[in-house]
């Protein structure tokens, strides 16, 4: 290589490298990304509380510990100027050499993509389990529970051949086998009905179908007989989602899902959301079944109840049938609509927000039974059970 050439590699690469600095910094922050349905990170500001010397004479503080710089770096990951096409070319690239999988997700047959699941820490998981017998034997009301295995087990035929999966079934036992809640089988409806649309091929979520499937798995424990699914109309509401997993996976080549619904809103629902303001006063805010506004929108799926909320109640006007508390994660919001002919109240809590005492929520509300309901990932990653254990 002789010296002319050299130069012109270094100053190629010192001018690509003071385009990118010149790029990011006339490009403004965001805080959210539509494409990701995430915050993004914010710039770290550097404080006197960050130089902190403590006697006798030792460094602490974000700055010494190394706390600030590795804010800092998220920081430049998530705000670097054209993340997205980053992102996407990457997966692109991924593709090309023929690897099959993309920041923990799979390219799978019938243009799916299915996130890689793991073995879970085994502390975390028994302790989770732990919570939930814990509020069993404090409930003053029968408590049931049941595990969502998602699409890396159910649709485990789909992975690429050789792709390392943890079978959630494992998961599912051992948490039937440990509980003193009454455990409701949902691996077995949905496994029956494997060979269908269940799932979305870009989310991580069951479909509308896959919640009737649970929905009817849950009958036996919760004491109703299920609405035949032929007694439904299907509405297609939306023929361009592109979920959650689409959007980490960085893929950008796969066909939109479908989001279809089986249940119509009638007058006599109604959802109400329960929050706080920022002096800490109660404040209600009316909610829909299907608030088809975010159909316009990126995050198609909070479509149903309007997405996250701490602490919501579904009113039916079924004044004779009983209420339920249903404290869950997200796969809730679809299977919500086919609960509503069976009782006359559906209190949902969702424990990232929600730190109160859920027995006392029983009996200051006059519940009947409660159901702790989670997909398998989110079981056993979630920090929050512990409170409903308290």
């Amino acid at each position: 290589m002789n010296k002319n050439y050299a130069r012109f590699i270094c100053g190629l690469f010192c001018g690509c490298l003071g385009l990118s600095a010149v790029a990011n910094a006339m490009t403004p922050d965001k805080t959210f990304s539509e494409i990701e349905n995430r915050n993004l990170a914010q710039r770290p500001t550097l404080t006197a509380d960050d130089f902190k010397l403590d006697w006798p004479m030792e460094c602490s503080g974000d700055f010494f510990t190394g706390k600030f710089m590795s804010d800092y770096e998220t920081y430049v990951t998530d705000q670097f100027a054209g993340r997205d096409l980053w992102v996407a070319g990457k997966a692109y690239a991924e593709r090309i050499l023929g690897k099959q999988e993309n920041n923990g997700v799979y390219f799978c047959d019938g243009s799916t993509l299915i996130t890689r699941f793991d073995a879970p820490n085994e502390e975390r998981l028994n302790k989770n389990i732990g919570y939930v017998s814990q509020f069993a034997e404090k409930a003053s009301v029968p408590v049931y529970f049941g595990l969502i295995p998602t699409q890396a087990t159910v649709w485990a035929d789909k992975l690429p051949n050789g792709a390392p999966n943890y079978d959630q079934k494992q998961i599912i036992d051992q948490a039937a086998q440990a509980t003193s809640a009454q455990f409701v089988d949902l691996y077995t409806p949905l496994m029956a009905h494997r060979d269908e649309e269940i799932f979305y091929r870009t989310d991580h979520h069951w479909t509308s179908l896959g919640a009737y499937y649970g929905y009817e798995g849950l009958a036996g424990a919760l004491g109703y007989s299920p609405v035949p699914l032929a007694d439904y109309e299907k509405t297609t509401v939306s023929t361009e989602f592109y979920g959650t997993v689409f959007s980490s996976s960085g893929v950008r080549w796969v066909e939109p899902d479908q989001i279809d619904t089986y249940v119509p809103e009638t007058p006599e629902i109604t959802v109400t959301s329960y929050t706080y303001d920022a002096k800490g006063n109660p404040v209600e805010e009316p909610r829909q079944l299907y608030d088809e506004s975010y159909l316009e929108k990126k995050d198609k799926y909070s479509m149903f109840l309007g997405g996250q909320q701490s602490l919501g109640v579904v009113r039916t006007g079924n004044t004779d049938k009983p209420r339920l508390l249903l404290i869950r994660d997200s796969y809730s919001d679809s299977l919500v609509p086919f609960l509503t002919p069976h009782f006359s109240e559906i209190h949902l809590i969702d424990l990232r927000y929600y730190k109160m005492s859920a027995a006392q929520y029983i009996e200051d509300n006059g519940i009947d039974m409660a159901l702790v309901l989670y997909s398998v990932p989110n079981f056993v990653s979630d920090s929050n059970l512990v409170w409903i254990g308290r």
